[in-house]
């Protein structure tokens, strides 16, 4: 014991003098005139001192050294900072996001430190900017407008993000979670309990994803169910699609693919395999469960996600286009991909409720105030003899970088595509 005390003893006293030199080091690679150091800088800049009274200060400033992170004479970075904003809090922070980060803030990624901490001082932890939830709303606005009018509220929510998440990346998890969902929740939720499994219909959800019945935030739902629950988990009819929960696999459903779905579902599946094109996912082996969820969601029709999103998994190139487009068509602007394509099947071209030449643009457009322009099964395409001319010959459907959604900048340069004698 007395060995130990000494040891640390010995400790403190080498960082002390260690501290002593860095700062002899920094006096005399500056040329400072005695106790100048830090307290030079507070003669011109004022407004530190008010700074220097908050709760929290950065170590650098509170051991008077500004020029841990700024030159005291030329810079080639604003605020005469020793390196670019993005850069200079790395230069001792270097451990943010560890090797093998399964996901990461972006803000971090981004080098934007400053957007959640004051490099100077705060009057929060950590120097941060405000404290717990209103620091992360301040940012996801969506979530926090959505939380304050729901009517169950999951309590670390209430309390902190960070019960749950990390702030800057997570080694274990992905949307900076602790660690994979089932085991996070599992940590406080014990599966064991009686109420638990009762709760559950004595089904092993331990060995399942929570979050594809419960949102993990909030609900207007009693046990944080999602806003769309498919009809047997709402009536806890789970043998309906599981095994029995006494049976070997009561997890496993009793049949793959669309043939589950049928069983429910029959007339839909009918009118989807009675058009001339099928949707591939239908046809998959995941069936629906390719597009949506079988127990809840929190977007309408059990999508898995937002149409959108959802749609951007495997159409990424179209959806990518979308932000160069200067004109833009409302619907896919705003994610209504259904507005014009039926996600099943069609008998139309690439899905389309109607021929999308002219008739599914007619449901929203009124072709008689629009132009006199002969368009229809009657009128050739003079560019190609085998097509006719639709609102498609002249606009692209999702958008484009012209005005009108034309496929040229000017008028000029679409109408001479076909009417090549006025071209000058």
């Amino acid at each position: 014991m007395r060995v130990w005390s000494v040891t640390l003893l010995l400790a403190i006293m080498v960082l002390t003098v260690w501290d002593h030199c860095l700062a002899a080091g920094t006096d005399q690679q500056f040329k400072l005139k005695p106790g100048a150091r830090g307290i030079l800088c507070l003669n011109c800049h004022n407004n530190f001192k008010e700074k220097m009274a908050r709760k929290v200060i950065h170590t650098p400033l509170k051991k008077n050294e500004c020029n841990g992170c700024h030159n005291p004479h030329t810079s080639s970075h604003g605020k005469m900072l020793a390196a670019d904003t993005k850069k200079v809090c790395s230069l001792c922070h270097a451990s943010m996001i560890p090797a093998k980060a399964r996901s990461v803030h972006k803000v971090v990624a981004d080098g934007g430190c400053m957007k959640c901490h004051d490099p100077h001082s705060s009057d929060n932890k950590d120097n941060l900017l405000m404290a717990g939830k209103t620091l992360c709303f301040s940012c996801h606005k969506t979530l926090g407008e959505s939380l304050a009018k729901v009517k169950y509220r999951h309590a670390p929510v209430e309390s902190n993000c960070l019960t749950c998440h990390q702030a800057h990346a997570s080694e274990n998890g992905l949307f900076l979670l602790k660690n994979d969902i089932t085991p996070l929740c599992l940590g406080c939720h014990k599966s064991d309990k009686p109420l638990f499994i009762k709760k559950h219909m004595n089904y092993p959800v331990s060995k399942s994803r929570c979050t594809g019945c419960h949102n993990p935030h909030g609900s207007d739902s009693p046990g944080l169910l999602h806003k769309s629950v498919h009809s047997p988990v709402a009536k806890r009819m789970c043998n309906q699609c599981h095994m029995d929960a006494t049976s070997p696999n009561p997890l496993m459903v009793k049949s793959e693919g669309i043939g589950l779905c049928r069983g429910c579902h029959n007339d839909m599946v009918n009118k989807t395999f009675d058009k001339n094109r099928v949707h591939w996912p239908v046809l998959s082996k995941g069936g629906c469960l390719a597009c949506h969820n079988p127990h809840a969601s929190e977007a309408k029709g059990l999508l898995r996600e937002p149409m959108a999103q959802l749609c951007y998994k495997c159409h990424g190139d179209t959806m990518k286009r979308q932000q160069k487009n200067t004109s833009k068509h409302e619907p896919v602007a705003e994610g209504r991909c259904n507005e014009c394509h039926d996600p099943h099947s069609s008998n139309s071209l690439f899905l389309t409720k109607k021929d999308y030449r002219y008739d599914l643009c007619l449901d929203c457009h009124d072709w008689g105030r629009h132009s006199a322009h002969p368009i229809g099964e009657k009128s050739v395409d003079p560019r190609n003899k085998n097509l006719t001319l639709g609102c498609v010959s002249c606009h692209r459907s999702h958008g484009t970088e012209n005005k009108k959604m034309f496929f040229y900048p000017t008028t000029t340069e679409v109408c001479v595509q076909c009417h090549e004698k006025l071209a000058r």
